[in-house]
């Protein structure tokens, strides 16, 4: 408890809660595709680096690749993970 009585929430907290949110916002997504009605869930952009980045250095090659997929529904999970963060 603080001294204004009002506990302090943690920012790793807040980070994980959004990535759940996130990460299950977009596999709901995914399965929502199937569907008909709820097709609109599923619709998104997808950005990063399409290719991979490769790196030779003779003897060591290192392969850097990173892609972002972000849909209406991985939306909808971090704007809930958000209102989850502040009644906790």
């Amino acid at each position: 408890m603080t001294a204004t009585g009002k506990s302090r929430k943690s920012n790793v907290v807040l980070i994980i809660i959004l990535l759940c949110g996130i990460v299950l916002g977009g596999f709901l997504g995914t399965l929502a595709a199937k569907v008909g009605v709820l097709s609109w869930l599923a619709y998104g952009q997808t950005f990063g680096l399409s290719s991979p980045l490769v790196l030779d250095l003779g003897i060591l090659s290192l392969t850097f690749g990173f892609t972002v997929t972000i849909n209406i529904a991985s939306i909808i999970g971090l704007i809930i993970g958000i209102i989850i963060y502040h009644f906790i």
